[in-house]
Formats: structure tokens, sequence, C-alpha cells
């Protein structure tokens, strides 16, 4: 490794970008004129940038995150001037210089360093000041009370759902209220996973051709999840942690780590993809992962986007990380904790695949697991993206020409469609993406490199 770690690619580091403005607002800063007091060693970039006011912004990141730091005001994460000086760094022309942290970089990466440390339970110099230990009966009669709200909210909602099927599949056009009502009394309940799902019954409503088909399937997928919490006691283990998960029962990372069940995988995961969500109160980063040993596949969540709770961790596709990874319980494991790293963030391979039929057994596998899935993260090789036989969407299709998989239209924009196509030319590619009931969402896309789509 040279003396600055690692160097990325201009792709991953604009893959790091929350969105297209910023791509382009961070590649106008990709230059040196702006900069002064640039700087890398092997675990951080640091420079100043020049902007509208007499005091430059500091900008410092932690490329073994990666995490940002900048003295701007902006809300996004990271920001230009992050993304400026990286893509200053990645382009390799010297004008980033190996060297030692500036006086403000490095008190920021060594505050990192000992929460780091801290949390792994390491020594860090000044002992952190001890938590006072939780009441375990007290924590045992508050489990025990949301249960129990828990499960009046779901006998509640039977009865709202034998209604609806006792007085017919065409009264829920006139209850939309009533819908959020429901949900609402859900979020009393304190099952936030029940109200999603109700919420989802209403947007189902009228929704065009078949509606109340849907709406029938949406309904008993809610049923089966309501019986089976309430007949919880009488799940296998994994089935309720599934069961648990799915009505909003949650467990801390933490305990992931370092409680008396912890267990980690170490391996070394290769990224995927991240995608950022924004419902306009939370900001939510998911980040895909696949073992380059085991072959599992994970998913890394993590909340935030407020100023003062900004999403920590970003890793582009393409590195590659020699960790600890925690999976949450569940009958098809797939959300997990990181955990430690045993060494810096490196560029990584092109992940292998399968073709069309493998990637609709892998959904349907982990389906029988977890019949709530709406889809299971799947890597395509050798598929070309088409038109549709009906002119109405596109498809990608085996190298063969026997089997092909329609693009989910939901959650796929034009610009990304066309994207991907444009990468393709008309040639076979390797496609990240989740692969579900409404057909396959690609995510990334390699050309070699990775580019998020």
């Amino acid at each position: 490794m040279n003396p600055q770690g690692e160097r990325w690619t201009t792709d991953q580091v604009l893959a790091l970008a929350p969105d297209e403005a910023s791509r382009k607002a961070g590649g106008k800063l990709a230059a040196p004129g702006p900069w002064s007091e640039t700087g890398a060693d092997e675990g951080a970039v640091w420079g100043q940038c020049k902007g509208s006011g007499k005091k430059p912004y500091q900008a410092v990141v932690d490329i073994k995150g990666p995490a940002f730091k900048c003295s701007c005001p902006s809300r996004k994460f990271p920001c230009k001037h992050a993304l400026g000086l990286l893509l200053l760094w990645a382009g390799g022309g010297g004008e980033v210089a190996a060297g030692e942290p500036s006086a403000w970089a490095g008190e920021w990466l060594a505050g990192r360093r000992e929460r780091a440390e801290r949390q792994a339970g390491a020594p860090s110099g000044a002992a952190a000041p001890p938590r006072a230990p939780a009441d375990p009966e007290a924590a045992k009669r508050r489990a025990e009370r949301r249960m129990q709200r828990i499960g009046a909210g779901a006998t509640e909602l039977e009865q709202r759902l034998e209604d609806l099927l006792q007085s017919g599949l065409a009264s829920a056009e006139s209850g939309t209220d009533s819908w959020d009502e429901t949900a609402a009394r859900m979020v009393d309940a304190q099952a936030p996973g029940l109200a999603s799902r109700v919420r989802e019954l209403s947007s189902v409503v009228a929704s065009g051709p078949d509606w109340p088909a849907r709406l029938l399937e949406e309904c008993a997928l809610l049923h089966l999840l309501d019986q089976g919490f309430l007949g919880i006691e009488r799940l296998p283990g994994p089935l309720a942690a599934t069961v648990r998960s799915r009505v909003g029962l949650t467990t801390e990372a933490a305990d992931l780590l370092t409680g008396p069940d912890a267990a980690t995988v170490r391996d070394r995961w290769l990224v995927l993809a991240q995608q950022d969500s924004d419902d306009g109160k939370l900001l939510t980063r998911r980040i895909f992962l696949r073992g380059e040993r085991t072959g599992r596949m994970a998913l890394h969540l993590s909340f935030g986007g407020s100023p003062g709770r900004p999403l920590d961790l970003a890793l582009p596709p393409g590195l590659v990380l020699d960790a600890d990874l925690a999976y949450y319980p569940g009958a098809r494991p797939l959300r997990a904790t990181l955990g430690e790293r045993h060494a810096p963030a490196a560029p990584g391979p092109v992940p292998p695949g399968g073709g069309i039929d493998a990637a609709l057994a892998a959904y349907g596998d982990a389906l029988r697991d977890d019949p709530w899935l709406d889809s299971w993260p799947v890597v395509l090789t050798d598929v070309t993206p088409i038109p549709s036989h009906d002119g109405k969407g596109w498809q990608l299709a085996d190298a063969d020409g026997e089997s092909a998989l329609p693009l989910d239209p939901r959650g796929l924009g034009r610009t990304s469609l066309w994207q991907l196509a444009a990468i393709s030319g008309g040639a076979p590619v390797t496609v990240f993406g989740e692969c579900g009931h409404r057909g396959f969402l690609p995510l990334t896309v390699w050309d070699p490199a990775p580019v998020s789509l």
C-alpha cells in the first residue's frame, strides 16, 4: 500500500454523492486552485477550500469509514467540499501529498479513533464513565407490556380485516380515512411494522386494474403476520425472530456485537451498492455487501440526515472490507451491523453471480423462510437489457436468450434505465440488484468498474 492508502477511483468517489447536484458541484472543486494545506496518509485526506467568505472551509475525510467533516453549513453528507477533495486525491496527480494531519484534522480523527476504541471495549487513555447497569426486571416488565399492547393491536387489526372481507373488498374504496385511523392505532400499539403494512393497504385501493386482487394478497400477508404474532410462542426461534422484526420489535446493534449470544462472521465483504432514500423526515442509507468466502449477502442500514445526526457510514460500491458482521436474528438473516475492521477498505473485483433462473431460485428460497419479503439481493452475470415484447417496459435477458426478467418499473427512473442501456450497449454486463415479485431493480452495473444506477 502506498503512503496515502489505496486510492479510490473517481466512480467510487462519485458513488458517495447524495444527489446529482452534489456530483456536479464536487466535480467543479476537483482542481488544485481552491485548495490549500491538503494532505493524506494511510487513513485520511484533508484540506482547506476557499469559499465565498474570508475563512476557508476545513474538510477532512476518514477513508477507513468513510466518514466526513467539513466546516461548511451544508446539510448534505458528504458535502461538495468533501467530494471535491476526494476527487482531487483520487486523481493521483500529486496535488494531495502524503504528510501528517493538520491540527484541526488530527483532532477530529483522534476523536473518531477514541470513540471506536470505546465501542470495541479497548482502552483509550482516559476511561469513559461507566454506564449505570440496567435493571433487568424493569426491562422485562417494559417488554411484557409492549408485547401485550402489540397483541391487542394485532387482535384489533384482525377484526378490521374480517369486517372488510364480510362487507366486500369494493367497500375499501370509500374507507381510506379508516385505514389511516387503523394505521394510527397500530402506532399507538407500538407496532410500527403493522402500521406500515396498513398504509400499504390504503395505497393499493383503487390504484389501477386488478387492485382488488392485489388488496386481497396484501390482506392475506397481513393476516398471516397477525396470526404469527398472536401465536408467537409456538413458532420456531428463527421464524419468531422474523415475526418480531416484521411487527416492529428491534434488536440493539450493540447486543449483536457484545451481548451474551453475540456471533460475528468475518469475511472480505465486497460493497455491492449504496442507496439513500428520504421520506422527508428521515434519511435511510442501505449498503449491500457480499462475503467473498461465505458468499452470504448482507444489508447494513443507517438512519439520520439531521444536522445533529448525520449519516456517518458511507461505502462506495467496489470496495472490499475485511471486517466482522453480526446478523440480526431471523429465519433468513440479511440485515447486519458492522463490527471490527481488520484492514482499511481497498478496491475489489467484479462480483461473481449467476443467471436469471438462479436469481429467481434464490428469491424463492428466501421467500420460503420469510413470506413477507418483497425482494432478495442477487448478482446477475452476462445479462443484457432489452425492451419487453409488448413495448411497455424493459427486461434483462440471459446470454442464451431463454430466460428474461422484467425490470421493476416502480423503482427505476428513466435516467437510470438509459444509463444501464448505454453502459451495456447491447452487450452482456454484470448487474447487482433486488429480485422480487415486481421484477428486478438494478442498483449497480460493472463497466468494468462499478457504476451506481
